[in-house]
C-alpha cells in the first residue's frame, strides 16, 4: 500500500497534471525582441523584463507571467494595444506600458483581454498615455489590482477611452486601482457578477459608470472633483455601500433605470472648499477656457448640483446615507416607486428635496424616518424620533420650480401667507415627501477618508 500511494504522484504527474513543473524564468533586455522571447516561452513561464524600454505592441498566446523590473517599459509607440493577452490564467506586473493606439472603433488599449484570457491578473503596473488603459473584453475571472491607470488629457473626452471597461466580463475583481484623467474611471457594459471595491477616481468625467450590469457590488470607492460620481443605469440588484463622493461637479450618485439594489453607507459632499486641498497640473484649457487647475479648483468649491438623482429607479433600498453641502439633496422623479429611504442624513443642503409629482411619498419605513438638518422640530419623550413629520417642499416650492422668476416674490407677504396657511392647514398642501418620523440626530456612515 506504501508503495501505491509513492506512486500516486508520479502518475498525476506522467498524466500532464502537475501543472507548470517545468517552469522557467526568462530574462529579456531592452533592444532583443520581446515577441520573440514570448513566442519560446512555454506555459507557466516567467519572462522578466529588465530595466530599460521595449517598443512596439506584443501578444501573449500560453498562459505565462510578464513581471517588469523597476524602470520596465513597454511603449506601443501609439499603434494598436500596447499588449493583447489571448490565454488563459496570465500574469501581468510591475510594468509601464504606455502610448497604445487612438482608434476608438478598434478599442486601443495599454492591455487588451480577449474573451479566451481567462482569470488574468493585472497587478501594480502603471499605464499611462493610453486610449483605454485595461479592457476586460469577456475574460471571465479576471483580476485588475492595485494599478495606476492615468488616461489621456488635453482633448476631447469623447475622444479619450476609459481607465478600465468591461464588456460581457463575468466575475470580474477591480480593487485599490488609482485612476486619473480620461473619460471614465471603470464603465461596465453588459456584465455580472463583478466588484469594484477601494479604487480612487480623479479628475475623469464618471469615476463609475455601469450599463446592463448585475448582481454587482461597488464598495469603498472614493471619487474626488469629477463630473458625477456614481452613475447607475439599466442595471439590477447591486450592492452599493460604503463609496465616498467629495465634490464631484454634477452627481454625487445618479441612478437611471436601476431597481432592487441596497444603497447604505455612501457619502457624497459639496460645498466650500475648506481645508480640502488638491492641486492639477497646468495644460490646455478646457471648453470654458479654464486651464485644469482653474477648472479643478471651480469644481472643488461649488460641489454637485445634486447629491443625488432617481431617475425612473424602482425597488431599491437607500439607507445611512450622507448626503451635505448640495444645490438639491435628492431629485427624485419619473415614476420611481416601491423605494425604502431611511436612516439617511440630509445635511446643510440648499434643496433638500426635489420631487416633482403629485403622489404623496412617506420616506420612513418601521417608525423610523432620515435626519434633516433643518428640521427645527422637538424630541418630548427622547426617542430620538421627532414629535412631527417633516415636509422638505411646499407649494411655494413647487411654484419655482416650474416659474424660476418667481423668486423675486419670495419675501412677500403673499407668499408668506400661503406657506401660514399650509402649516396650519396640511390638507392644501400638494402631493409630495413626507418624513413622518424624521430623526432628530443624524447616523453615522462609515466611509474612507478623502482627503
Amino acid at each position: 500500500m506504501g508503495l501505491l500511494l509513492r506512486m500516486f504522484p508520479a502518475a498525476l504527474v506522467a498524466a500532464g497534471l502537475s501543472g507548470f513543473a517545468d517552469a522557467e524564468t526568462f530574462t529579456a533586455a531592452p533592444g532583443q525582441p520581446l515577441q520573440a522571447v514570448l513566442d519560446g516561452a512555454r506555459a507557466g513561464d516567467v519572462i522578466e523584463l529588465a530595466p530599460g524600454e521595449y517598443h512596439g505592441s506584443i501578444r501573449i498566446d500560453r498562459p505565462l507571467e510578464l513581471v517588469g523590473s523597476r524602470g520596465a517599459v513597454l511603449d506601443g509607440d501609439g499603434s494598436g494595444n500596447v499588449i493583447t493577452v489571448s490565454a488563459p490564467d496570465v500574469i501581468i506586473r510591475g510594468v509601464t506600458i504606455r502610448a497604445s493606439g487612438r482608434d476608438l472603433q478598434e478599442m486601443n488599449s495599454g492591455i487588451f483581454l480577449q474573451k479566451t484570457a481567462e482569470r488574468a491578473k493585472i497587478e501594480d503596473n502603471h499605464l499611462v498615455g493610453n486610449l483605454f488603459g485595461v479592457y476586460v473584453h469577456g475574460a471571465r475571472g479576471s483580476r485588475v489590482v492595485r494599478n495606476e491607470i492615468e488616461g489621456l488629457r488635453g482633448g476631447r473626452l469623447s475622444e479619450a477611452g476609459n481607465g478600465i471597461s468591461l464588456w460581457n466580463a463575468p466575475d470580474v475583481t477591480i480593487a485599490n486601482n488609482m485612476f486619473r484623467y480620461g473619460r471614465d474611471g471603470i464603465f461596465s457594459i453588459s456584465s455580472s457578477k463583478d466588484r469594484f471595491i477601494d479604487n480612487r477616481f480623479e479628475q475623469v468625467r464618471f469615476a463609475v459608470h455601469y450599463m446592463y450590469t448585475n448582481d454587482s457590488e461597488i464598495s469603498g470607492n472614493v471619487s474626488i472633483g469629477n463630473h458625477v460620481g456614481y452613475a447607475i443605469m439599466y442595471s439590477n440588484r447591486l450592492v452599493i455601500r460604503g463609496n465616498s463622493s467629495d465634490h464631484d461637479r454634477d452627481y454625487g450618485m445618479l441612478f437611471n433605470y436601476a431597481n432592487y439594489a441596497q444603497i447604505e453607507d455612501n457619502r457624497v459632499t459639496g460645498g466650500p472648499l475648506g481645508s480640502m486641498t488638491q492641486r492639477a497640473e497646468d495644460g490646455p484649457a478646457d471648453e470654458r477656457g479654464m486651464l485644469p487647475q482653474q477648472a479643478r479648483e471651480t469644481t472643488l468649491k461649488s460641489g454637485p448640483e445634486k447629491c443625488v438623482f432617481i431617475y425612473n429607479t424602482n425597488h431599491n433600498k437607500f439607507r445611512n446615507n450622507w448626503f451635505e453641502r448640495c444645490a438639491i439633496g435628492v431629485h427624485f422623479t419619473a415614476g420611481s416607486e416601491g423605494n425604502e429611504i431611511t436612516g439617511n442624513a440630509f445635511v446643510s443642503n440648499a434643496n433638500q428635496v426635489k420631487y416633482v409629482g403629485t403622489r404623496h411619498l412617506d420616506w420612513s419605513t418601521g417608525g423610523r424616518g432620515n435626519y434633516w438638518s433643518d428640521n427645527p422640530a422637538f424630541d418630548l419623550n427622547g426617542d430620538g424620533i421627532a414629535d412631527t413629520a417633516y415636509r422638505p417642499n411646499d407649494l411655494i416650492d413647487r411654484v419655482l420650480w416650474t416659474a424660476p422668476a418667481a423668486k423675486v416674490l419670495i419675501n412677500s407677504p403673499a407668499v408668506q401667507v400661503i406657506r401660514w396657511a399650509q402649516a396650519q392647514f396640511p390638507a392644501l398642501l400638494p402631493g409630495g415627501v413626507v418624513d413622518s418620523h424624521p430623526l432628530v440626530s443624524p447616523p453615522r456612515t462609515p466611509v474612507k477618508e478623502t482627503r
